[in-house]
C-alpha cells in the first residue's frame, strides 16, 4: 500500500490508457510509434498543476516484454515524481502478468491517497481481448469497500463496466458488468477509470461515474459505420477532478501529433468476425 504526498480534499487524476509500448523500435500496426505519442501525452499535461495522482488503466504493453515495462515506468515515475504525484497501474487484455509484476507492482492492489484510496483490478483473459472480474478478485473487493474511506474510492479496471460504442469492442466488453456493478452498489466507490475502448466516453452506472480515457495508441471512430470498425492516429487523456462531495469534473484532452487522423486501420463485418472469433468471449452479451 502507498502513501499519498497530498492529505487534501479533492483528488486530481491524471488518466491515460492504451499505451502500447513495445521494448524496442516496432511499431503499433506498423504505423504508430507508441513511445512518442506516450510523450506527447505527458508534454501536453506538463504544465497542470496540482495532479495528485496519474492512473494508468491498462494495455501498457504490446509485446509484453519486461523492457517494455521498464520503458513505461522511467518515462511515468520520474514525470509524476517530479509533481510529487503517485503512479498506479492496471492490467490490460494485451499485458503480460509476469512481466508487469516484475516491473510495476502487484496487478490487484490498494493504493491509499489522503482520504482517498484507488483500488486496480485485473480484467484480463489469457489470450483473449475481452474481459473478466473473477469470483476470487469480486470477494478480495467486496472485503476491501466493506471498510469504506472517509472521501471514497476510486476504482480503476481496464474492460469498462458499461456497453462500447463501436461493432468490435461490443464483441470485446466486460463479461458480465452486473457482476461488478452489484459489488459496488452501496459501496464507497465514487468513480470508475477505465480504457480499453480507445476513446473518451463519460456515463453512469447505477449512479457511479465511469470514465473511459482516449487511448494513446489510437483513436477508435465512433462515427464509422455500424458495420465498420476504424481507428486512426489520434492520442489522449483524460483530466479528472474528484472533490470532497458530488461529481468529478472530467476534462478531456488530446495530445496533438502531425498524422493525427491518418487511418491505423479498418475490419469490414467480416473482419470485424474473425476478430472476434479469434479473441471475443465465449458467448455473446446480452
Amino acid at each position: 500500500m502507498t502513501a499519498s504526498h497530498q492529505p487534501s480534499a479533492d483528488l486530481r487524476i491524471l488518466h491515460i490508457s492504451d499505451t502500447h509500448l513495445f521494448g524496442d523500435a516496432s511499431l503499433h500496426y506498423d504505423v504508430v510509434d507508441t513511445t512518442a505519442a506516450l510523450e506527447r501525452v505527458l508534454a501536453a499535461a506538463s504544465e497542470i498543476p496540482d495532479i495528485d495522482v496519474v492512473v494508468l488503466s491498462g494495455d501498457l504493453s504490446e509485446d509484453g516484454t519486461v523492457r517494455s515495462y521498464r520503458a513505461l515506468r522511467d518515462l511515468v515515475e520520474p514525470w509524476a515524481a517530479d509533481r510529487g504525484a503517485t503512479a498506479v497501474y492496471a492490467m490490460g487484455n494485451h499485458d503480460d502478468p509476469d512481466a508487469f509484476n516484475e516491473v510495476l507492482g502487484p496487478r490487484t492492489r490498494v493504493h491509499a491517497l489522503g482520504r482517498h484510496r484507488i483500488v486496480t483490478l485485473d480484467s484480463s483473459v489469457p489470450g483473449a481481448a475481452y474481459g473478466s472480474v473473477d469470483a476470487e478478485q469480486l470477494a478480495w473487493l467486496s472485503a476491501r469497500l466493506a471498510d469504506p474511506v472517509d472521501l471514497g474510492t476510486v476504482l480503476v479496471v481496464h474492460h469498462p463496466p458499461t456497453r462500447a460504442v463501436t461493432p468490435l469492442l461490443r464483441r470485446l466488453e466486460l463479461d458480465d458488468p452486473h457482476a461488478l456493478l452489484g459489488i459496488l452498489d452501496g459501496s464507497d466507490v465514487r468513480l470508475v477509470l477505465c480504457g480499453h475502448y480507445h476513446h473518451a466516453l463519460v456515463t453512469l452506472e447505477r449512479g457511479i461515474p465511469v470514465v473511459v480515457a482516449p487511448g494513446v495508441t489510437n483513436t477508435s471512430d465512433v462515427t464509422a459505420p455500424p458495420d465498420v470498425e476504424r481507428a486512426r492516429i489520434g492520442a489522449g487523456f483524460a483530466l479528472v477532478d474528484l472533490p470532497a462531495s458530488g461529481a468529478p469534473r472530467v476534462s478531456i484532452v488530446s495530445a496533438p501529433g502531425p498524422r493525427d487522423g491518418e487511418l491505423v486501420f479498418e475490419l469490414d463485418a467480416a473482419g470485424i468476425r474473425d476478430v472476434a472469433a479469434s479473441f471475443g468471449a465465449p458467448r455473446p452479451h446480452a
